[in-house]
């Protein structure tokens, strides 16, 4: 069965490491026949969620911002997967500030149900990427149907685009996209 398939990534850096694994994710899912679509927040306006609470009666966010298309993207989507730099052992602040305006979405009909992250720390411990996977579980947590299907931890990429002398990573996101 194809799925519709929203990569959004989350580093401002050109060339970043996860980045790269969001493309390799996005050619192993287009080959195994899947509809991908990658935004990256780089070339975003997205503003701070001030806690007004009135999207969860609207079911929309009061900002007029780019945040609006990607939540309309999100709803309508059956795979969600976030690429992220590791910033001090937690996701990247543009990622969790995009989670945070996701709060319209709350109480909306919603078709997404596997979520992946793919994130790359320049620390070489696995367990560097465990605030961000923990924050990222619990924003799952706030969707029933949704579920955490997948992670790429991308240890000890510090520089631009030195992932890419990791192969076997670089080959499980695809792989992961692949059998998405």
């Amino acid at each position: 069965m194809n799925k519709k398939v929203l990569i959004i990534s989350t580093s401002l850096r050109k060339n970043s490491n996860s980045e790269i694994l969001a493309e390799k994710f996005k050619k192993g899912a287009v080959e195994a026949g899947n509809e991908v679509e990658i935004i990256n927040l780089k070339d975003k306006e997205i503003n701070f969620c001030i806690g007004c609470l009135s999207c969860q009666k609207t079911q929309k966010c009061i900002f007029n911002d780019d945040v609006n298309e990607i939540i309309d993207k999100m709803l309508n989507i059956d795979v969600i997967v976030f690429a992220t730099p590791i910033y001090f052992y937690e996701m990247a602040g543009q990622m969790k500030v995009l989670l945070d305006r996701t709060n319209p979405m709350f109480p909306s009909d919603y078709s997404f149900t596997d979520i992946y992250l793919l994130a790359t720390s320049a620390d070489t411990n696995e367990s560097s990427m465990d605030g961000a996977l923990k924050g990222l579980k619990g924003w799952i947590d706030c969707f029933d149907k949704a579920k955490l299907k997948g992670v790429i931890k991308g240890t000890g990429s510090d520089d631009a685009a030195s992932i890419k002398a990791q192969p076997d990573i670089l080959k499980a996101a695809y792989d992961m996209g692949k059998n998405v």
